[in-house]
């Protein structure tokens, strides 16, 4: 057996690009648009590893979707979660679970999907102002 991909529906395939590539960085591996179907496949994954994929689909019929909280959520491995928490602030992604420990952090895609940050390696030391900042909403 192995892992494929794990599929999230989106309402506004532009805004979950922005936010899944633009903000959080991952690369489309490539795209599948279905004229009959009316629908539009994409696959991401983070640079270097392709085995690992999010299918973002696309409902060209506006449907409105629940926030399912028995997904879960996704996770990726980060190198700076510091870094990557301040690019994400500065592209106006709120982070739902600041890295106050060095080690986590939590912020939500367009669709309300929770995103699970993980510092590689050893947790950072605490740093202002994530090791001050409150949680914001769920995740």
């Amino acid at each position: 057996m192995k892992y494929l991909h794990t599929m999230v529906r989106v309402t506004d395939i532009d805004a979950s690009l922005d936010f899944y590539c633009d903000k959080l960085g991952l690369v489309e591996l490539k795209r599948y648009d279905s004229e009959k179907g009316r629908f539009t496949l994409v696959f991401l994954a983070a640079p270097g590893d392709e085995a690992a994929q999010v299918e973002l689909t696309y409902n060209w019929d506006p449907e409105e979707y629940g926030e399912g909280r028995n997904f879960g959520h996704l996770a990726y491995r980060v190198d700076n979660i510091y870094e990557t928490c301040q690019r994400l602030l500065d592209g106006g992604v709120t982070i739902n679970r600041p890295p106050r420990d060095g080690h986590m952090a939590f912020v939500r895609s367009p669709d309300n999907i929770s995103i699970e940050l993980l510092q590689a390696g050893d947790a950072l030391p605490p740093q202002e102002p994530w090791a001050s900042m409150e949680n914001s909403g769920r995740w």
